[in-house]
């Protein structure tokens, strides 16, 4: 996926004659699915596993690799950051344009309405890709759908429309305007907005009912970059890692880097297991996700008074009746074969209807609520052993208990003569522990490059009220008949367009910034964070909590561009006729080229070594001055036992904005079998540019 060669060229013509190698010539000419021609050169072709590696091989190719299908990473977060509705707002904050890379949007939620806006900003060369159900307006000011397949299930629009919610939930996260008295019946009731209200958006319809492919998003990512988007937002990854130049992802944040448009990417939902973390290039921003102050508890009732605190979002209300309650497992469906094992579990089909209809159901695990829906329930009780730092919607009314609880309730359901309980709808309390990373969210270490520290950041993910597609219900389940203009839902999907809002903020202030420069500026500023909630520490959170009013005065940042990165990936060992191919120059790795990813201009700090082993790395540094145009920095380091940190120079002076300093800071670490984490903060008494300094035990060969 290289640039575009320079002077006449037609990439279409180009892609056809490479295609007419390797195809037998009786193909047709529906072979080729895309040619990306707008802002890298590249393209998307149907190739049995044979022309594929006829491909590879030939002269010109930087890469050939299997189209797959990627997952979605699935009111008052704004506030609870401390960006409130008066935040200062740049002028040109309406000319700022967000690129939705998404399962599409419903415009005609209240979050788009494009009352109060002016004309569209000059440097937009995108289009509303023309469709029976959907139209633009001053607000979303373009849309594209991406299909290659052609293979569109009833429940797609073929359209830019949302069907699914996904898209709408984060495009009004990012951008959405300002909307009062929203709510999910009444849970969560406040006004919403993103966080560029005025912000402009450009919809990529990239995501179906099935999935997300590679192809589509390479095709999507061609066209934002040529589109004129400011900023790129990215609620979609692999279940696993793959190497920056075979994965689409990466390679569409690389050209949208080159191109002076930051992407923000979601983590992953593979948490809390270590090096789940699928995005992590570090051209581009990788967000956490994590809780804000409010929880929402679900409250269970027995009939012998005693009332048990669980989780849901459970918008029914049963109004305190109390119903019949039975054991999962005294009523599994014999007659398809179920034992009292499997209805135990409230399995879909594992339960006797007969036994099951108009009564509370309590189940030995929690699920989606399939089977009790199917045995006829009123309600269900789950116990479960996980965390539940999250809440889901369900068809039916439903409350988790923990285990403590749930035993509890097991016992009075099956030593009690005809036991009763109810189920009361859903209420918001205090979360006194927030912030803190959610369960799935993905961590790291970075399964490709251990060096580079990833996650970035993290963003508030969980439990967010945002706008919802209402051709679809509240828990996009047939049995829902739900309708709803704005939804509850939690994932890292949630917490990336809120760094994707932040970085527009950033970006309104200050237009000429790289998309280096922005994440350093969000990463810099971001709230410390403590491994006491999160054992994972930086490999959870990463540089901190987002604190987008801070961010746009960062004081100083660590800038980096394509050849930075260039040099960084020399020193991974690509060959640099890769390197051309992909930059489109003559970048070549040679000992001045060659740079170690200690010295990739990064916000952040990590070292890694087998366990038990000291290790001491010099990382180089430079710091650009945004602050104020006189102003002296001192380094403060906090490094606990085990880790030795040394800044030289220790004190930087600057005298105007727009100077840069360089420094080296050496760290030396005696590494057990897990993390030390340390910082270093430049402080000249107004601004406190802070960086994590991790030193750990790699988990890679």
């Amino acid at each position: 996926m290289g640039n575009l060669p320079k002077g006449d060229f037609s990439a279409t013509s180009h892609h056809t004659s490479m295609l007419q190698d390797v195809v037998p010539s009786t193909v047709g000419s529906d072979v080729l699915l895309y040619s990306y021609h707008r802002s890298f050169n590249g393209f998307a072709a149907k190739l049995t596993k044979e022309e594929a590696e006829k491909l590879r091989g030939k002269e010109g190719v930087v890469s050939v690799f299997l189209s797959q299908k990627k997952q979605l990473h699935t009111s008052r977060s704004w506030d609870f950051m401390g960006f409130s509705k008066k935040v200062k707002r740049s002028v040109i904050e309406s000319d700022i344009i967000i690129g939705m890379l998404d399962t599409g949007i419903w415009s005609e939620s209240q979050s788009f309405n494009d009352t109060g806006f002016g004309a569209l900003p000059n440097k937009w060369k995108g289009t509303c890709q023309a469709s029976a159900n959907f139209t633009c307006n001053k607000k979303i000011i373009g849309a594209r759908y991406y299909r290659a397949n052609g293979d569109f299930s009833p429940d797609d629009f073929k359209s830019p429309r949302d069907s699914e919610g996904h898209g709408s939930h984060t495009a009004s996260t990012a951008a959405g305007g300002f909307v009062s008295k929203a709510s999910l019946y009444g849970l969560a009731k406040g006004t919403v907005r993103g966080g560029v209200p005025s912000a402009r958006i450009a919809v990529y319809k990239i995501c179906w009912s099935d999935g997300c492919y590679d192809v589509d998003i390479l095709a999507a990512f061609d066209d934002a970059i040529a589109d004129g988007v400011d900023i790129i937002s990215l609620s979609v990854g692999s279940l696993f890692a793959s190497d920056y130049f075979e994965d689409s992802i990466a390679i569409g944040t690389f050209h949208s880097m080159k191109n002076g448009i930051l992407t923000s990417n979601s983590a992953g939902n593979s948490g809390p297991r270590p090096a789940s973390i699928t995005n992590f290039s570090p051209w581009s921003l990788s967000v956490a996700a994590s809780t804000i102050d409010r929880k929402f508890v679900t409250k269970v009732k027995l009939g012998n008074g005693e009332i048990y605190e669980g989780s849901s979002l459970n918008t029914f209300d049963l109004k305190g009746k109390m119903y019949p309650f039975i054991f999962g497992g005294a009523a599994p469906n014999t007659s398809l074969g179920y034992t009292s094992e499997d209805s135990r579990y409230c399995l879909p089909g594992s339960l006797n209807q007969t036994l099951v209809k108009g009564k509370i159901v309590f189940c030995d695990y929690d699920s989606n609520g399939r089977g009790p829906m199917d045995g006829g329930a009123v309600g269900a009780v789950f116990q479960t052993g996980r965390n539940k730092d999250y809440v889901f919607a369900y068809t039916l009314p439903l409350s988790n208990l923990n285990l403590d609880d749930g035993r509890n309730v097991f016992t009075y359901v099956n030593t009690t003569e005809n036991p009763t309980a109810t189920i009361f709808k859903t209420t918001v309390e205090d979360n006194q522990f927030a912030p803190f990373v959610v369960s799935f969210s993905s961590r790291g270490p970075n399964p490709v490059t251990a060096d580079i520290l990833k996650p970035d950041l993290t963003a508030p993910g969980v439990d967010i009220l945002a706008a919802w597609s209402e051709a679809t219900t509240v828990t996009e389940s047939e049995d829902d008949a739900r309708v709803v203009p704005y939804n509850i839902i939690s994932g890292t999907s949630m917490s990336c367009p809120h760094a994707t809002g932040a970085a527009a903020y950033v970006k309104s202030f200050h237009p000429t910034w790289s998309p280096a420069a922005i994440k350093s500026a969000l990463m810099t500023t971001a709230f410390p964070m403590s491994s006491e909630n999160n054992i994972e520490g930086e490999f959870a959170y990463g540089a901190g909590h987002i604190n987008p009013a801070l961010a746009a005065q960062p004081g100083l940042i660590y800038d980096a561009g394509e050849i930075d990165y260039v040099k960084f990936l020399c020193g991974q060992g690509y060959s640099p006729t890769h390197l051309q191919l992909i930059t489109g120059n003559n970048s070549s790795c040679s000992e001045e080229t060659n740079g170690t990813v200690w010295d990739l201009n990064y916000p952040s700090f990590a070292l890694s070594a087998s366990p038990g082993n000291s290790i001491i790395r010099v990382f180089h540094r430079t710091v650009t001055n945004v602050g104020s145009a006189v102003s002296t920095y001192k380094a403060v380091v906090n490094a606990p036992l085990g880790l030795i940190i040394q800044v030289q120079p220790s004190v930087l002076s600057f005298k105007s904005l727009g100077q840069k300093q360089s420094f080296v800071v050496t760290v030396g670490a005696e590494i057990g079998n897990s993390m030390i984490s340390g910082s270093l903060v430049w402080d000249d008494g107004l601004h406190q540019v802070r960086s994590p300094i991790v030193a750990f035990a790699s988990l890679m060969e």
